[in-house]
Parts: structure tokens; C-alpha cells; sequence
């Protein structure tokens, strides 16, 4: 059986990335940057108020009590998305607005709640000083013209796409979404809600995978139920094949007489790259190559599907879009149960890790048990032939929700 870390490595290997499109900021969150993209402006552009008040030369306050207030002369206004047509000198001041330019001479700005406005704004009092540059967004103290916004393989979020907009960008080139095609396999599965018959169980690997498929950013095609059959098996994987970057499989990928992928792979002149993980849930884990496209091989139990896409195809669908980050986010609990495996392979257990950080074990662990799922948000990676105990500090892989 082949080490989990070692099986990783070949399938990242293995595993191209797509090429690239052009595509509108607006439609880019979740995509991976294709190049590194420079900022084209200043943020800010210019000198600008970070408040409504009045800018002025700081010094004309600096004598300013509550016993010896300062009066100013107001000489305009300067609203927002304008540019002031009057020079502030000793003295003097002007009516400001949050995000309004900051006229030549004035180096700051008083909030109006500290100032008494008289004569329809013609004159200001005041008893504050003010440092000189309070109160005022200085040209480029954010952002300067040339700087990096964001590298080449990282993910664009929310916060990306506003400051893309913000330094002038409208696209950004990414790359492509991979195309997955998910098959089922078993001649026992049905799909929902088709009435069920004694011997038959509903399916739910495909629309599982989907969702996580998507959550990787990826486009998932769910192709119909493969009956245990050995043509149809090749027939349904030269189809999916064919239309798509990679193609997950689920069950029919261990040895019994109706287990059908690797038959079918190799009758197609594929190759079988591996065979095998030790780890649980999901030993019985293949990863194969046929007409140029990656088949990734799970097993049929739900908990094994789940675990073996999270742990090894989940990154290759980030590699195919030029992900540099492809493995699951790590954090630190504490764990609220003992956990005990006796076994010689590692387990991953699935937990839920709260707010306060606590995991907890996330019901019954058996791979074919659906019950934990909806509550799971992490797995916990246990050595063979060890114990955690309540209160141990743990590394948790956190399943994107």
C-alpha cells in the first residue's frame, strides 16, 4: 500500500494545468490569478478629507483654547469628485467633505462637531489645535502606482475584486474551470426519489462530490448509474472521458467479482498509476490515466468518497487552475474525546471543532455511515497504534463549508 503523502505527490504530478481566460473582475471570486496584476493608480489618487469639516493650515489653530477661540475665514467649498479652485492661506479655511480633495495650502482638516459655523459659513470658530495632516488621506499611502496587488496562483475573494475595480482594473485572466465528470457504479444503486426495492440503496456520492467539486471551483457533470457490468463500465468511462479535464468514479474499484473500473481502464489500454492507500476510510483508492485525462477511483462507502476526494483530488482541481495553495487549512484544537486507533494504518476521523476550538468526535466513523457527515467540518489525522486523550492538542484538516 502506498503512503497518503506519496500518492498526493504523483497525482500532483501528474496533474497540468488548464489553460487560461480573460474574464470579467465582476465574475471572478473563487477564480485563481493567472499572472501577477499591478496596480495602475494611487490609492488614494490625491490628498483627500477623511471626514466633513473644514481644511486649514494647522498653525493658524495652534494658540486655540477654550478661553482664546480662533476665527477663520471660510472661502468655499470644496464638495466630493471636485477639484478646490482657491489656494487656503493664513487665516483662511474651507468647507470639506469626506473624500473631498484637500486644497493647495491647507496640510489638515478640523471636524465640523469642533467648529461654530457663523454667517452662512462665511466664518468658522474654534477653540481645538490640530496636528498638522490630521484628519487627511495622504496620494498613495494605501496603494502606489506599480505595486503588486495580487500574485499569480492566489485566489480572488471579495476583497480582492474592490481592489482590482479600485486601481483601475475591469479584467483579470484566470484560469479555466476544470470540467469533472462523477460516475456511480453498483447495480444495487437507484437514484432518488425512485421508489426503492428490497437489495437497493439510494445513491448520494455524485451529488456529494458536486458540492464539494464546486466548492473547489470546479463544473461537475453527473452522468448516470453504471450497473455492474463490464461494457457498460467502459462505455460510461470513455464518454466522461472524453468530455471532460478529469473524471471521479465511485465504487466497483476493489477486487470483487463485480468491481469493474480496472478491468474496464486497462481494456482501454489506460494505465493504473496506483493502487491502494494506506490510510482509513479509503484504502481501496485508484488513481489512472487513459486518452490523456486523470481517473480518480474512490471507494463507494460515502465516509472513504468524502475523505479520499478532500485528501487527493480536491488538490488536483486546484492545480488545474494554477492554485499555488492546494491542501486543506489547518487548525488547532483541543480535543474533547479520546480517540484509540489500534489499527496499522492512520485514521482520519471526522470531528466538528467549534468556535472555542473544541473538537469533538462527529458521531459514528464507519465509512459506509452517512449520520456524522452534516456535522463534520474537519478530520483529524490519528497515527497507527495510538491514542489522543481528552485535553490533547490536535491538528484539524478543515472540510470547506
Amino acid at each position: 500500500m502506498l503512503e497518503l503523502e506519496k500518492a498526493i505527490k504523483i497525482s500532483l504530478d501528474l496533474t497540468k494545468k488548464l489553460d487560461s481566460q480573460t474574464i470579467d473582475i465582476t465574475n471572478a471570486a473563487g477564480r485563481y490569478i493567472s499572472s501577477n496584476l499591478i496596480s495602475k493608480v494611487d490609492l488614494p489618487g490625491f490628498d483627500n478629507s477623511a471626514m466633513d469639516g473644514y481644511a486649514i493650515i494647522s498653525s493658524d489653530l495652534k494658540q486655540a483654547t477654550e478661553s482664546n477661540p480662533i476665527t477663520l475665514n471660510c472661502i468655499g467649498l470644496a464638495p466630493a469628485g471636485t477639484m478646490p479652485d482657491k489656494k487656503i492661506k493664513d487665516g483662511m479655511c474651507m468647507r470639506i467633505f469626506t473624500g473631498s480633495p484637500i486644497p493647495e495650502g491647507a496640510n489638515a482638516v478640523i471636524m465640523q462637531e469642533d467648529c461654530v459655523y457663523n454667517n452662512n459659513y462665511k466664518t468658522i470658530i474654534t477653540s481645538n489645535s490640530i496636528k498638522p495632516w490630521k484628519n487627511i488621506r495622504i496620494k498613495g499611502e494605501d496603494i502606489r502606482k506599480g505595486d503588486n496587488l495580487i500574485s499569480k496562483g492566489e485566489q480572488i475573494n471579495a476583497g480582492a475584486i474592490a481592489l482590482l475595480n479600485a486601481t483601475g482594473h475591469k479584467t483579470a485572466k484566470v484560469g479555466r474551470q476544470p470540467r469533472v465528470g462523477l460516475i456511480a457504479t453498483g447495480s444495487e444503486l437507484i437514484d432518488p426519489p425512485n421508489k426503492i426495492n428490497p437489495g437497493e440503496i439510494y445513491e448520494s456520492n455524485r451529488t456529494m462530490l458536486a458540492s464539494m467539486i464546486i466548492k473547489a471551483n470546479g463544473l461537475p457533470k453527473i452522468y448516470p448509474i453504471v450497473k455492474d457490468d463490464l461494457n457498460k463500465t467502459i462505455n460510461a468511462l470513455r464518454s466522461a472521458l472524453s468530455e471532460n479535464d478529469l473524471v471521479i468514479t465511485t465504487g466497483g474499484v476493489s477486487v470483487g467479482d463485480h468491481d469493474h473500473i480496472k478491468p474496464a481502464l486497462e481494456q482501454m489500454s489506460g494505465t493504473i498509476v496506483f493502487w491502494k492507500i494506506s490510510m482509513k476510510p479509503g484504502k481501496p483508492f485508484m488513481l489512472g490515466h487513459a486518452n490523456g485525462k486523470t481517473l480518480f477511483a474512490l471507494p463507494g462507502n460515502p465516509g472513504s468518497a468524502l475523505t479520499t476526494f478532500l485528501l487527493l483530488v480536491r488538490p488536483a482541481l486546484l492545480k488545474l487552475q494554477g492554485a499555488t495553495c492546494v491542501h486543506l487549512i489547518k487548525r488547532t484544537g483541543v480535543l474533547a474525546d479520546e480517540i484509540i486507533n489500534n489499527g496499522n494504518r492512520r485514521h482520519f476521523v471526522r470531528v466538528k471543532l467549534d468556535e472555542h476550538s473544541h473538537a469533538t468526535i462527529a458521531g459514528k466513523q464507519r465509512s459506509h455511515m452517512l449520520g456524522s457527515l452534516p456535522s463534520s467540518n474537519g478530520l483529524i489525522d490519528i497515527p497507527p497504534n495510538s491514542r489522543l486523550a481528552n485535553g490533547d492538542k490536535v491538528e484539524v484538516l478543515m472540510i470547506p463549508s
